[in-house]
């Protein structure tokens, strides 16, 4: 594989800042998972911001807890739950330890190993499918809580790595609110993402549980 600056993993001053900076930030980047099946990279085009204690909507809001204790730790860190008993999710950790803010990773443009995508993601239409979600992109990676608290600061080859890729001009960076998020967090326009790109989730508000009857 040709080496070169787009192949340089981002340092983890990159992602000790706040997070509504590093979150629109990382569109554009190269999300590179490496695994003995081979390797899947994939354009980061979705994320959506989560700022720990200030945040509602997240799930360090209320401190820290066995599950969400690796967004406490040092930025530039993965932090992967477990969701609806079936799915997971990839964020990444930023701002100052301590601080607990993340970045959810939304939706990627596979690159490089779509072979390998597709066999993980076999009910995917075509290939602007295979990491449209974020239960989406975990899948096509092979992401599970195993690598939580991976550093992805670290050369290609690592588990997981965030390589520094093609930044995205910021005309068309687009930001609204996040997919999912009640109650106060509902508003905040946090979600970010390339325009106009075909891997990009739909939207979908906030729908409350219905209660049994």
């Amino acid at each position: 594989m040709i080496a070169g600056p787009e192949r340089t993993p981002l340092p983890r001053a990159f992602f000790d800042r706040p997070v509504l900076e590093v979150a629109p930030d990382l569109l554009g980047r190269t999300l590179v998972r490496s695994s003995p099946d081979g390797p899947v990279e994939l354009r980061l085009t979705e994320v959506e911001a989560y700022d720990g204690a200030n945040d509602p909507g997240s799930h360090a809001f209320r401190g820290r807890t066995a599950r969400n204790g690796v967004m406490f730790g040092p930025p530039g860190h993965a932090y992967v739950y477990f969701t609806y008993g079936m799915w997971h999710c990839l964020n990444l950790v930023c701002g100052p330890e301590g601080r607990a803010s993340g970045v959810l990773l939304r939706a990627g443009e596979i690159q490089v190993g779509a072979e390998l995508a597709r066999k993980r993601r076999i009910s995917a239409r075509n290939d602007m499918e295979l990491a449209k979600g974020p239960a989406r992109l975990a899948t096509a990676l092979d992401i599970d809580r195993d690598l939580d608290g991976t550093d992805v600061c670290t050369a290609p080859g690592a588990p997981l790595s965030v390589l520094t890729g093609t930044p995205v001009a910021p005309d068309l960076v687009r930001s609204g609110p996040r997919t999912g998020v009640g109650g106060e967090g509902a508003p905040h326009p946090w979600r970010f993402w390339i325009s106009d790109d075909p891997t990009v989730s739909p939207y979908r508000p906030h729908q409350p549980r219905r209660r049994a009857t």
